[in-house]
């Protein structure tokens, strides 16, 4: 798998599809590029190319801590990725912590961002506190009982030590202390700007944006249907559209979006076609 060093850290990356205007993918969580593997093969058959990563801290990539914002962080590494690639400016499709990812790239550098496509767009309290967790304090409260060893055993971190051995090294040579003040500022961070309607970005913000965007809402509790519906609100060349019929009462929906891959594709490819006949 090709590897770039980005901005102090290795980015695992691939593209799918051989021609074609560039599509990014990124998926939601920490889950790495597999996550959305099936989303990119159905717009790479469509005429694309798909450029799929593991973002910092995530799947195979490396580990570093820099900077105030994880996600700001990620924001830089994709521009920074592809001007070491020779691409842009790219269509940026995100979903959930892939849409805040990419909503600060296409702040940051809209001259990168040829149009936004963004599903499952997270936004709330519930979403807030959920994800200050998932994120960062299971990983604070495991270095405090147990140090660095404990986080290498905790869910993620094993996994990404299964993937590249590299990341084991990384974090005990980073030792506890190092650790635990980096998840600390990227806590700070996130809850900083997690009580906006959308989680990430203000609404000032969302509406200097004036790039063409494609939001389709999420219908669990992390994702739910009036995020995705503030961000239409807010940016100026939205476009909304609806792909889940009903609302769940449940942290979040993984089986329900994997069935719908197809109808998201299709719902993708269309509003790239049009922006391509632009």
């Amino acid at each position: 798998m090709p590897v770039r060093h980005i901005r102090g850290v290795d980015l695992v990356y691939e593209v799918v599809g051989d021609a074609g205007p560039f599509v990014v993918v990124t998926p939601g969580g920490r889950r790495g590029k597999e996550a959305e593997r099936e989303l990119g093969r159905l717009i790479a058959e469509a005429g694309f190319r798909v450029l799929l990563h593991d973002r910092r801290n995530i799947g195979a990539s490396g580990i570093a801590l820099a900077g105030d914002n994880e996600s700001m962080e990620q924001a830089e590494d994709m521009q920074a990725l592809l001007q070491a690639l020779g691409i842009g400016p790219a269509y940026i499709a995100g979903c959930s912590s892939g849409a805040r990812m990419s909503l600060l790239l296409a702040r940051h550098h809209p001259d990168a961002v040829r149009a936004l496509l963004l599903w499952r767009v997270t936004g709330g309290p519930f979403a807030a506190k959920r994800l200050a967790w998932n994120y960062y304090e299971q990983f604070i409260e495991a270095a405090d009982e147990g140090g660095i060893d404990a986080v290498c055993r905790t869910e993620h971190f094993a996994a990404m030590i299964e993937a590249n051995p590299v990341n084991g090294e990384t974090l005990r040579h980073m030792g506890t202390e190092t650790f635990v003040a980096g998840m600390q500022r990227w806590l700070a961070g996130f809850n900083k700007e997690s009580g906006h309607p959308v989680a990430g970005i203000t609404p000032a913000e969302l509406r200097a944006m004036t790039m063409p965007a494609l939001i389709i809402p999420g219908n669990d509790r992390t994702h739910p249907p009036a995020a995705g519906q503030a961000a239409h609100r807010l940016l100026p060349n939205g476009r909304y559209l609806e792909i889940m019929s009903n609302d769940l009462d449940v942290d979040v929906d993984f089986s329900g979006w994997e069935a719908k891959a197809g109808s998201l594709a299709a719902a993708f490819i269309d509003f790239l076609r049009e922006c391509e006949r632009a």
